[in-house]
Parts: structure tokens; C-alpha cells; sequence
């Protein structure tokens, strides 16, 4: 069997009953292509024409599961300006917004799932100088940002928070999404509940893991009250490990995901790391896997363990032969791609056509923020209707650094010293 027809393969999911038509999903990344205002918080988070534009353009790709990018469930807590919201506590047509969200990225027989996350303290005070998080450990700076002290949630804080990820889920369930993915990795709230590097809490919601994972598993049980249709697919995305100290390791995100599939989660995918130790976690994860995929080896660990709940690995996939080793091994059962969608949005399509083997490379210097920074840009560039750079013309790298060194100066000298000096 071709690589292309072993990554073509639908894949159905034993918990909602729902069929992806092939094994690709593209993972959520973050858009900030919603409405936004500093001073009304009702004018933020709404759906825009680019965002549409956006998930149109996605869905012509071919792509069998499409996650959206992080919707905030706080309209004051952000990941980032320009986040979609779904705020009970804002007065909005949410349902209209999300509907046609839905329909644009629908529209070529994609499952949709809608990513739901709240970002705790890993927001820069500049958004919001009163976050809140699990315990009152504050963000270490990264990069020349700053962030605030957050605030410990109490319990009826946990309730609320609760139901506000379950009332989003009840708006993209009518709105028209296939299913929600809760954003339960990458240092935003929910793990910082997971981690004992952030969760110091001595009551139910701290302690042993199956006190840290609670809030979550509140979460998914709350979602199924509120959306009793079995069909609605849930997914969580959490780390394989932190690669930190106190942090959550292999076993723990072992027992997690088997707490999920206990819980009827039909779909957990598998990534690593926090922003806290972006660079850091990166070069790590190059050094613990020989294989293209970053998190392949837990993944293989993982998989024996669960017999219901599908795996997603995503992290580091360029080829379609890794991608189908992947799958033909039973390493993982969807292969999750992200930042390759941005330079190439019909890059699934292509390859299963036969028509391209790997994505296109780019010509940076060794760096996750210069990465993720020009995803963002080509993010807008699709949006906007305007022709994608290519930056793996070195022209086009250079420009984008010079620009990149005018907007966050202090943050792009830091990266460009730390490659120098290697």
C-alpha cells in the first residue's frame, strides 16, 4: 500500500460514533483574526471574514479533522488580542457567528472540532494584569514579556470555570461543530492544574494526580450533561511530558489519557512542552526522538494502554512517509499537523494525490519564536486573501527577521544571540 493510500484511510471514532475521511487533522493554532477592543469587551472574539476566509481555504485541503484555533470561554482572559471568544457573560449572536464558522470549515466533509481553552497565568500583563491559575505561581518572563502574579481559583472559581467550558461546547454543538478539543497542555490552565509545577493547591484540586486532573475531568463530564447527544466528539490535547522539573511526566500523562478514555473521550492527542521553556522544551525534544515525529515514542507507549480512546501525535511530521510509518506501525491513529498548513494549506490534498512526498522547508535559524511568528503572519496572509510567503526563500527570511527585530526587538535579539552562540 502507497503512503498516500494508508494516510487517505478513514478513521471512526468508538465513543461519539462520528468518521473522519482520512487520517490528517490539522491542530489548533492560535488565529487572532477575531474582533477585538482594549476598552469593550463586548466588541471581542467575534468571527470575522478572515477567519472564515481562513477555514474555507482549510477545507478545500482535504483535511479529515480540523481543530480550531484556542476560543477563549473569559472574555477578560486571553491567550492573545484577536482570540475568539465564547463568553456566556457577553451579549452576542453567538450562535450566527459560530454557524457560519462552522459551515466555512465544514463545507469539503471535514469533522470539525472547536479548540476551548483558558489560558490561566500564561497571559502577558499587558492583556490581563489579574490572571488566575490553579495556585499563585507566577510566569517567569520569556522572551522580554512580562506576567502577573495570578490569583488562586477558588472552589466556586472551579465550578464557574466549569461551566463555562460546558456552555461553549452547548454553543458550537448548535452552532454546528462536530465536537470540542479541550486545551489541556502547552502551561495553559487545565495543565496548570495537571502539573505539580504549578498546582500547590491542598485541597481536591491538588495533591495526587487524580485530584489535579478533576477539574478536567469535571469538565468532560459537564460538557456530556449539558450536550447529552453521544455523537458530539470530545477530545483533549495534553503533553507527554513537560520536560521540567515538577512537571508532569510520561506515567503521569499515561494515567491521565486512561482517566479520559474512562470518561469517554473519544480523541487524545499528544504534543509537549510549555511556552515557559519554549526553547528549551524544543531542543529537548529533538534529543529524546531519533524519528521526524516528536512525541512517537510515548505515543508507542501510550497506545497498549488504551483499547477505546483514538491517539493523535502531532509535533514534527514533514514527511509522508513518516506519516504513514506512523500510522502502518499502530504508533499513532491520526497524524496531527499544524505550522505546515500555514505555508501550504492544501499540502494534504497534494500528498494525497501523490503529488508532493514532504513539506516545504523554511531557511530560520534554529527557533521556535521565529516559527511560530511567521505561521502567524502567513495565518493573516491567508485570511486576507493575499499570496502566502514563502520563507524558504532566504530573501524572505531576512526581511521577515528585520521586521520581526522592529516589533519585539528585544525578544528576536535574544533569539538571534542564543543561535549565535551556539
Amino acid at each position: 500500500m502507497s503512503h498516500a493510500a494508508t494516510l487517505a484511510e478513514p478513521v471512526t471514532f468508538n465513543f461519539s460514533g462520528k468518521t473522519a475521511k482520512n487520517k490528517f487533522m490539522k491542530s489548533a493554532m492560535s488565529e487572532r483574526l477575531a474582533t477585538f477592543s482594549p476598552h469593550h469587551p463586548a466588541e471581542r472574539g467575534r468571527p470575522t471574514e478572515e477567519l472564515l476566509r481562513l477555514y474555507e481555504t482549510w477545507a478545500t485541503g482535504d483535511i479529515g479533522i480540523i481543530v480550531t484555533g484556542n476560543i477563549q470561554i473569559k472574555k477578560d482572559h486571553l491567550e492573545a488580542t484577536g482570540n475568539a471568544i465564547i463568553d456566556r457573560d457577553l451579549r452576542s449572536d453567538y450562535l450566527e457567528d459560530y454557524r457560519k464558522l462552522a459551515s466555512a470549515a465544514k463545507s469539503c466533509g471535514s469533522l470539525v472540532l472547536g479548540q476551548l481553552s483558558h489560558p490561566g497565568r500564561q497571559v502577558s500583563i499587558t492583556i490581563q494584569p489579574y490572571p488566575e491559575s490553579s495556585s499563585d505561581i507566577e510566569h517567569p518572563s520569556v522572551l522580554g514579556e512580562l506576567f502577573a502574579r495570578p490569583t488562586p481559583l477558588t472552589r466556586e472559581d472551579i465550578r464557574d470555570t466549569v461551566r463555562r467550558f460546558a456552555y461553549a461546547s452547548s454553543v458550537l454543538y448548535k452552532a454546528g461543530f462536530d465536537g470540542v478539543q479541550i486545551h489541556a497542555a502547552h502551561g495553559y490552565l487545565v495543565h496548570e492544574f495537571l502539573s505539580m509545577r504549578t498546582n500547590k493547591r491542598t485541597d481536591k484540586y491538588g495533591g495526587s494526580l487524580q485530584n489535579r486532573a478533576r477539574i478536567l475531568l469535571e469538565i468532560i463530564a459537564e460538557i456530556k450533561r449539558i450536550v447529552p447527544d453521544p455523537s458530539f466528539l470530545i477530545s483533549v490535547k495534553i503533553n507527554s511530558e513537560d520536560f521540567a522539573v515538577d512537571g508532569i511526566n510520561q506515567e503521569e500523562s499515561m494515567a491521565t489519557a486512561q482517566m479520559l478514555e474512562a470518561s469517554g473521550v473519544d480523541l487524545i492527542e499528544i504534543s509537549g512542552g510549555t511556552y515557559e521553556l519554549g526553547g528549551q522544551a524544543a531542543r529537548q525534544k529533538v534529543s529524546i526522538a531519533a524519528q521526524e515525529a516528536y512525541f512517537i515514542d510515548f505515543a508507542v507507549r501510550l497506545r497498549p494502554h488504551l483499547s477505546r480512546s483514538k491517539v493523535a501525535v502531532t509535533g514534527g511530521f514533514r514527511t509522508a512517509q513518516a506519516m504513514a510509518e506512523a500510522i502502518l506501525s499502530g504508533s499513532t491513529d491520526v497524524v496531527g499537523i499544524a505550522r505546515p498548513l500555514t505555508a501550504e494549506p492544501f499540502l494534504v490534498k497534494e500528498i494525497l494525490r501523490g503529488v508532493k512526498q514532504r513539506a516545504k522547508q523554511d531557511k530560520f535559524p534554529p527557533s521556535q519564536l521565529l516559527r511560530i511568528a511567521a505561521s502567524a503572519s502567513q495565518i493573516a496572509e491567508i485570511g486576507n486573501g493575499e499570496d502566502i510567503t514563502d520563507f524558504d526563500n532566504a530573501f524572505n527570511v531576512s526581511r521577515f527577521i528585520v521586521r520581526m527585530q522592529k516589533e519585539i526587538p528585544a525578544s528576536i535579539s535574544e533569539v538571534l544571540s542564543g543561535h549565535c552562540s551556539r
